[in-house]
């Protein structure tokens, strides 16, 4: 089994999302002792914001024999966004904010995706086999989608709903935390940051703003992915609420280690903390 390089902090005592039913369902992929499907921390931040990190870990269930992968391929952007959490965990303390992290690795099942993608359960990343993903049948899928993928939503939304019975009218943004390799089939990618959005321009917008002030920053527009192809989390829990909603990525070479996890939840922080301000933001919109 392999570790975040910071110990996630454990599930707060002042947050429930049906922790006895979570429970239930993870016993058919999760042992005794092992870890949540998911991690909330700051429950009872102040911001009308809430963080997530869909790929936060990468943790593998110990009965799933690390998919048949060696300790080099886990420790791989293919497994999980390398630098995610700890940015997340950061912003979080930065803008008083709840987050939600998800517990286990993409591999098992990736909590970006709609449940059934070919790519909710990959077989193949970037060029690895996944063996432990092979001719899966459909309970072996389900008890994945059971014991992580809808734990983990269920508490992104049931935090959300807290916020929003509490904001006096004012309806949450949802901000996604994740990271991307430097080379993806042989092209270099040059952005530093990237700001995914789809329909709803209300934080992105001004977020491309403070991040292109800086002219020794690349910032990518829907780059290196289209927040319109990829992003179930957020359309999910954000544009189909109309809360307004934003993607962030991060080149993993930037956060690959603590001083630069600590720049760049900074810089993005500083970014998030202006755009945060604009108080039409806590409304429902549809686009």
């Amino acid at each position: 089994m392999i570790d975040p390089p910071a110990a996630a902090p454990s599930l707060s005592d002042g947050f429930t999302a049906d922790p006895r039913a979570a429970a239930a369902v993870s016993q058919r992929l999760l042992g005794e002792g092992e870890p949540p499907p998911f991690t909330v921390l700051n429950p009872n931040g102040g911001a009308a914001a809430v963080l997530v990190c869909d790929h936060a870990s990468n943790r593998i269930p110990a009965n799933l024999d690390h998919l048949g992968l060696n300790s080099v391929e886990l420790s791989q952007h293919i497994a999980w966004d390398i630098g995610a959490a700890r940015v997340t965990q950061r912003l979080a303390e930065q803008l008083d904010a709840p987050a939600v992290l998800a517990g286990y690795s993409r591999l098992v099942i990736d909590c970006n995706r709609p449940p059934g993608d070919p790519t909710s359960i990959a077989q193949l990343s970037d060029g690895i086999l996944i063996p432990g993903n092979r001719n899966l049948d459909d309970a072996a899928a389900e008890a994945r989608l059971n014991a992580l993928f809808w734990p983990y939503h269920h508490a992104v939304a049931q935090l959300l709903a807290q916020r929003w019975r509490h904001g006096n009218g004012r309806a949450p943004a949802l901000i996604a935390i994740h990271s991307f390799t430097p080379v993806m089939n042989g092209f270099r990618r040059p952005w530093q940051v990237g700001v995914l959005w789809n329909r709803d321009p209300r934080l992105a917008s001004p977020l491309l703003d403070c991040f292109r002030a800086d002219e020794t920053l690349c910032v990518g527009d829907n780059e290196p992915y289209s927040g319109r192809e990829v992003g179930f989390t957020m359309n999910a829990h954000g544009g189909a609420a109309g809360l307004a909603h934003v993607e962030i990525e991060l080149r993993q070479d930037l956060i690959a280690d603590a001083p630069g996890c600590e720049r760049w939840a900074r810089v993005v922080g500083d970014a998030l903390a202006r755009a945060l301000r604009n108080e039409t933001l806590y409304r429902v919109q549809h686009y």
